[in-house]
């Protein structure tokens, strides 16, 4: 290693010397590999839609394994390409055949997938757990089973996880079956949440994005072992698996994986808090909002009732201009940071309030030109922009799709593509050949419209539609 090197691990001591010298040798062994196999311009990344490893929220690509893979691109210099499969089965096969170099999804380390690939990179660990409702008296023991109903869907791996804990026990937990085509693991969670059902068993890493929306449930009581998963790679490429272990274990990306955990995993998804409909603590007597001004001056380049626009800037963030949702939205009308710089607006002036509301205008005003050919009624219409500003057009043109192929009216949003963008939550549907962008949890966007026109009607009984006159914007950007 050299003189210096040599020095260096005289002066830290026998136990830290060894630390540093397992590191070094890491980083050699890295390089080297590296420097045998050049890692190229762009790599091929394999994934599949899903609420935490890939999906598409208002037009900007996230997930847990989206932004880890795009961490490593950044720190080794290279370009990503996507391609999304429509199941396990072809995500290997694509391995298999190089049409992907690795595999940014988490693949079960299974005696059957080891022989298909070679699993590199952090390893995650899920189980099952029991949900159940927050109380003083939550079960903590598997035996506390004995007696009790549990809701599964039948054939599932819960139902057989049960089962055999059935027998564990001695018997006597009563297994129950929901019955429902489109029903998935997290609408039998939010039964539970809502007391419909009185327990239930999923996956942990679901159970923790379903906590993120609902804190009503418990989610301690692991009741299975453990499943290890991670990243893949071609037994060919083991040189590709030596760069993504190296870089994995590195400081930076235990810190950058951290952060993402945090994401999608902890910080609540639910919606900002402001339950009730009343003022902003700031308002002048007799306005909805201290921005009035900007919203009715605004609202004409959408020829919007400037009240609308006020009741979707009080849905989005309550008037606050400092909100900052999970996914990075941020501003009175909540812009993502892809969306503001679209529209001009860079992250230091994302929070200023007039410019905010601009390019959220700007933005629905695009919006209204996709989908005037598409929903002739202005009233339905509007519906389906609002759920566009709020979900990302390409979900709700997916969900007027289903509608159409499933005999259901596209031009209608209640009872009709209100219904069809739930169905994208479930496999079946986001991987119809209709569809192009995929999962995508569909409650809070059918209730994001719902609250918008609740919201907007009570500012129409409150307050007239012109008590003061529209004033003109007064602020400019570089641009103008």
């Amino acid at each position: 290693m050299g003189r210096l090197s040599t020095d260096i691990l005289i002066r830290l001591g026998l136990p830290a010397a060894l630390g540093l010298l397992v590191v070094l040798s890491t980083l050699q062994a890295c390089n080297t590999a590296e420097e045998q196999h050049p890692l190229p311009k762009t790599l091929t990344v394999g994934t599949l839609y899903s609420p935490t490893s890939f999906f598409i929220l208002r037009g900007d690509t996230l997930g847990y394994d989206y932004d880890r893979i795009c961490d490593f691109a950044r720190n080794k210099g290279i370009k990503l390409k996507f391609k999304v499969a429509p199941n396990m089965g072809a995500l290997m096969q694509w391995l298999a055949d190089d049409s992907v170099q690795i595999l940014a999804y988490e693949i079960p380390m299974t005696a059957e997938y080891k022989t298909q690939a070679l699993h590199c990179g952090a390893v995650n660990e899920t189980y099952q757990v029991l949900v159940q409702p927050t109380s003083d008296s939550l079960l903590n023991d598997v035996t506390q089973l004995v007696g009790k109903e549990v809701w599964v869907e039948r054939g599932s791996k819960y139902e057989s996880r049960l089962m055999n804990l059935n027998n564990e026990t001695g018997g006597g937990i009563q297994i129950r079956y929901i019955e429902g085509d489109t029903l998935m693991p997290e609408d039998l969670v939010e039964m539970v949440s809502t007391k419909q059902l009185p327990l239930t068993v999923v996956d942990s890493d679901i159970a923790m994005l379903c906590h993120t929306y609902n804190d009503s449930i418990d989610i301690s009581m692991q009741i299975s072992f453990a499943q290890r998963s991670s990243w893949a790679v071609s037994h060919r490429n083991s040189w590709l698996a030596d760069s993504i272990n190296a870089w994995s274990k590195s400081r930076n990306a235990r810190a950058y994986s951290k952060n993402a955990l945090r994401r999608y995993f902890e910080i609540s998804r639910g919606p900002v808090a402001h339950d009730t409909i009343d003022l902003h603590p700031v308002t002048p007597p007799g306005c909805i909002s201290p921005y009035d001004s900007l919203f009715k001056v605004y609202s004409h380049e959408i020829n919007w009732d400037w009240r609308l626009l006020a009741a979707v800037s009080y849905t989005e963030s309550g008037f606050d201009r400092t909100a900052v949702s999970w996914a990075g939205a941020q501003g009175i009308m909540q812009l993502m940071p892809s969306t503001a710089k679209s529209y001009g607006l860079d992250m230091s002036q994302i929070t200023d309030p007039e410019l905010n509301v601009r390019a959220a205008v700007a933005c629905i005003r695009d919006i209204q030109k996709m989908f005037k050919p598409l929903i002739a009624d202005t009233t339905e219409r509007v519906k389906f922009i609002l759920a566009s500003y709020n979900a990302g057009a390409g979900h709700v043109l997916d969900a007027i799709e289903l509608a159409r192929k499933y005999e259901k009216e596209p031009e209608v949003w209640d009872g009709n593509v209100e219904e069809t963008i739930l169905w994208k939550q479930n496999p079946q549907f986001y991987n119809d050949s209709v569809c192009r962008f995929g999962y995508f949890r569909g409650k809070q966007t059918v209730a994001y419209v719902a609250k918008v026109e609740q919201q907007f009607l009570y500012y129409k009984n409150k307050f007239p539609k012109e008590h003061n006159e529209p004033q003109k914007s007064h602020k400019k950007t570089s641009k103008d």
